[in-house]
């Protein structure tokens, strides 16, 4: 079930939500450290806007909030390859498993010819082979494969981290590949699936989580799988138009345990991204509190939605008109948010899934 999270009143314009960005505020490669990270902190009750780093998270939170994190571990899910028919060259970007034995997938499909059904392609030296089974809408294709080996294990050694289209890389450059393999990743990553980074989780270091720790803030794990979904730009004038793709959640038994502990003791959860906020909130909206569950998650978050689950929230510099960015408005208020963001132009903070963040108290 889609859950739009909307006022029938209301009159929510996609063009609300633009800002002037400069390009060259993109990061386009990650800082040396992962606490290098500046840190914009917004307190919604005085209405104050501070500048500080991600190093000073644990003097700014309070012992006994709850840091709820993302532990999905991004695959290396862009592949280059070849048709068998014609040589010519092939991108698949895996989107999701359609089946338990991880055969079958869907993916986005780019190539110099067209797809069909049928078309065998060619990876990994010959190692992989696909066949697509169906073309879908979108540019993306189902896709069966076969190889001596569990298609994962091709993919760590073939696959291509699937970084985003505004981070800008040479597919030839083992450089950068061999980095963007360990920083396109959060270091407490753990459950395989997501073809995008939960970023704002790139932030925490395991020094940085320790120090949390000792000063009493505390730490729950979910997973929701990142899909390319993330990157659909909103082309609907009328933000009520505008669908989000379906994302596969998780909460253990042990999240959701801490997560009451929390709220019996009137402390805070702080959501680690936008992926942690949308898997509360939609636990919350549709079982009424948080419990153990897997689901899929459409819930679609802009101003004026009463949040259920979240008190604070970190996150990295979005989009101008992107459904992030609506739903970090729908916590701090829109206008505030832009203020925000121009003050984060103004003061160079580098924006998007390598850049700074923002921590909204």
């Amino acid at each position: 079930m889609v859950i739009f999270a909307k006022d029938e009143d209301a009159i929510v314009l996609t063009s609300d939500f633009d800002f002037d960005l400069p390009e060259g505020l993109i990061a386009q490669h990650p800082l040396p450290e992962r606490s290098d990270s500046r840190m914009m902190v917004l307190r919604r009750d005085a209405g104050t806007i501070e500048h500080a780093h991600i190093g000073d998270l644990p003097g700014i939170l309070a012992s006994g909030d709850l840091l709820v994190v993302n532990n999905t571990r991004v695959i290396p899910a862009r592949l280059f390859g070849e048709r068998v028919d014609t040589g010519g060259r092939v991108e698949l970007l895996l989107v999701e498993r359609v089946d338990e034995e991880g055969c079958c997938w869907e993916a986005m499909y780019k190539a110099s010819g067209r797809a069909r059904e049928g078309l065998e392609l060619r990876f990994a030296d010959g190692d992989l082979k696909g066949t697509i089974r169906e073309k879908r809408d979108g540019g993306r294709v189902l896709v069966r494969f076969e190889s001596r080996r569990p298609l994962l294990e091709v993919l760590e050694t073939h696959g291509v981290p699937p970084l985003p289209p505004y981070i800008r890389r040479d597919p030839g450059n083992d450089l950068y590949r061999a980095d963007d393999v360990v920083r396109y990743q959060t270091v407490y990553a753990e459950h395989a699936g997501a073809v995008a980074a939960p970023t704002a989780g790139l932030h925490f270091s395991s020094e940085l989580i320790e120090r949390c720790e000792q000063t009493g803030i505390g730490m729950a794990q979910l997973t929701l799988h990142v899909g390319p979904g993330t990157f659909k730009p909103v082309k609907a004038d009328r933000v009520v138009d505008h669908q989000m793709e379906p994302e596969a959640y998780c909460i253990d038994e042990a999240a959701a345990e801490a997560i009451h502990a929390v709220d019996r003791a009137q402390n805070r959860i702080v959501a680690v991204g936008s992926t942690s906020v949308r898997t509360l909130e939609t636990v919350a909206v549709e079982r009424g509190q948080i419990e153990p569950c897997e689901g899929r998650s459409a819930l679609f978050i802009y101003p004026p939605y009463q949040f259920r689950a979240v008190d604070a929230m970190l996150t990295n510099f979005h989009l101008p008109k992107s459904t992030l960015i609506m739903m970090v408005a729908a916590l701090a208020g829109k206008e505030y948010v832009l203020d925000a963001y121009r003050q984060a132009v103004d003061e160079k903070y580098r924006f998007y899934s390598y850049g700074d963040c923002m921590l909204i108290l």
